[in-house]
């Protein structure tokens, strides 16, 4: 497993990349998680430990995550996220699926706590939330086709869900129907775009994935 790594940080961010097998938030003491590792960061610095969670990757996922250094930081980020304003885009990897070359997956998912997944469901059902994705096919290599998608919501594993819905499963994930190759998704959140909580500069970060998978088609 990587280890992570802060990417940038001031008097009020820090942005870190999240390597797989780290948990954003975890309450397991033994379990490696990136809130926990950020305080005992700030902690050795001498500094308030606060951290702010924004938004969260799943264990198995890699990517770009931020992270607030005050309260009024975090209040003015989670405002961003609540009102779309901040950018997320991912790489995937899928193996089977018949998509076009482009397009975007509007559904309605619900989450099933006690399965730890989540599920397209009509959109007549109460219990939906509206989700939605853009794509588009950046590269091929034999059975394997590299998706660049931008999240227009946050549901939770949204982009897992709608994928494994279009019998296109993520490389790696099993849960949804994906082949199983004990490495971590191929799933990446390679880009994070937003306005600075305290001067409003436009911010923007981006990673290479390191997960193994991506390297024949990136």
């Amino acid at each position: 497993m990587n280890n992570p790594e802060i990417i940038h940080e001031d008097d009020a961010i820090i942005v870190c990349y999240k390597p797989a097998g780290f948990a954003t938030q975890s309450s397991n003491d033994a379990e490696p998680d990136m809130e926990s590792w950020l305080k005992n960061y700030r902690s050795e610095k001498g500094e308030d430990a606060y951290i702010g969670v924004i938004h969260r990757l799943d264990q198995p996922v890699e990517g770009v995550l931020v992270f607030a250094k005050t309260k009024e930081a975090a209040a003015n980020l989670t405002k961003q996220l609540r009102e779309h304003k901040i950018t997320k885009k991912y790489y995937a990897i899928i193996t089977r699926g018949n998509l076009p070359a482009e397009g975007t997956f509007t559904d309605y998912l619900v989450k099933d706590g006690r399965k730890g997944r989540a599920m397209v469901v009509s959109e007549t059902d109460p219990r939906g939330k509206k989700s939605s994705l853009s794509y588009r096919v950046v590269s091929e290599v034999d059975d394997m086709r590299l998706l660049d998608i931008t999240l227009h919501t946050g549901r939770f594993h949204q982009i897992r869900a709608q994928l494994a819905s279009r019998t296109a499963p993520i490389y790696g994930d099993a849960k949804y129907g994906g082949v199983f190759t004990g490495r971590p998704l191929a799933l990446c959140a390679y880009k994070s775009a937003f306005l600075h909580p305290v001067t409003g500069r436009p911010m923007e970060f981006d990673i290479h994935p390191k997960g193994e998978d991506f390297a024949d088609l990136l």
